[in-house]
């Protein structure tokens, strides 16, 4: 493990063009802040740890990791706020452009590490009560009479705008489909919304704890480990005929790091994340890992699916901001007239 632990890390430096060695200034322990989102802190609790192990192994230096998480939304808010984040690790990439615009991370940051700088990606699955008693199969199937949904709110969150740009997505995509009517069968689906969570983690509480609703709409990494956890007698997993390819964006926060000199730790932090390492541990965590050989180790638990991409049906993230979740977009015009 110690030689892996050196190669990898070498690697993840090699990776930036960068060597490191510790100063007497560098030596000193210090303090490292994620901010990230509802569904990964499991997943980033142990990468923290593997990641710090390598570090001190590497540097010398010991890092005391924290997390945040929260609706990915208000998370990018908080940093915009002051919340001094050394990188973001959020569910979209438009939460990271809010922070863009306010100085604290430079433009172009999604070309400073591969695939866009998302260096996983999950999509959005329907967890059902054991047994399916409502023949939930498919999108279509949401919008009937008496089946109650749960999802969080798409103003606060970034799971919900995933899902609600993947219900938009399949309706558009359907023969005869249009915008018009993938406008109409969305406020549908939003109709039978039972309860709307601020963030992904309450809504898989209200669902799978308090045993409200009878289909969840979420990330699939967090319906497997629910099923994992809770047991595979409580729940099944439907995956739709077509769903939306989600890539969960991360970045450095350029002002915390040139302020705080944990520039080089930051991207060492970010490349382990594609180390086959870190990528085995997204995997381990039900996150669809983008080194393929180590998504073909794991294919046993993920099913072959398919997907659209945001570009290809709303032309990138700030189009689809734009259009569909600022104030008085499509969002709060079907909010408010299911009301």
């Amino acid at each position: 493990m110690k030689t892996q632990l050196k190669s990898l890390v070498s690697a993840a430096l090699l990776a930036t063009g960068l060597t490191f060695t510790a100063t007497a200034s560098q030596a000193a322990d210090r303090e490292f802040l994620n901010v990230s989102y509802d569904a990964t802190r499991e997943f980033y609790d142990e990468f923290n740890k593997s990641f710090g192990a390598y570090w001190k192994k590497r540097t010398g230096i010991d890092v005391n990791f924290k997390q945040s998480h929260g609706g990915s939304g208000k998370q990018a808010r908080s940093v915009v706020d002051g919340l001094k984040g050394d990188v973001v690790t959020l569910a979209l990439a438009n939460d990271i452009e809010e922070i863009v615009r306010s100085g604290q991370i430079q433009p172009g940051w999604q070309k400073e590490f591969p695939h866009n700088s998302a260096p996983y990606t999950s999509t959005i699955v329907f967890m059902v009560r054991k047994g399916n008693p409502k023949g939930i199969k498919d999108w279509k199937d949401l919008t009937k009479p008496g089946v109650e949904i749960i999802t969080p709110n798409p103003k606060t969150g970034g799971l919900p705008r995933w899902v609600y740009l993947s219900a938009w997505g399949y309706a558009e995509k359907q023969p005869g489909g249009s915008k018009a009517k993938a406008q109409e069968f969305v406020g549908k689906l939003y109709k039978n919304v039972k309860v709307m969570d601020s963030a992904a983690r309450a809504s898989m509480t209200t669902f799978a704890e308090r045993n409200i609703g009878d289909v969840l709409l979420t990330w699939e990494n967090e319906a497997l480990v629910t099923q994992k956890t809770l047991g595979k007698n409580k729940f099944d997993i439907v995956y739709p005929s077509l769903t939306i390819l989600t890539e969960p964006s991360v970045a450095i926060v350029d002002r915390t790091v040139d302020k705080n000199g944990n520039k080089w730790l930051a991207k060492g932090y970010i490349n382990y994340l594609y180390s086959p390492l870190g990528q085995d541990m997204a995997a381990r965590h039900f996150y669809r890992p983008r080194n393929e050989k180590v998504l073909a180790k794991y294919s046993s638990q993920f099913p072959k699916i398919k997907t659209f991409t945001i570009d290809e049906v709303f032309g990138g993230w700030a189009n689809a901001q734009k259009t569909h979740f600022v104030n008085g977009a499509i969002f709060d015009q079907i909010y408010n007239s299911k009301r």
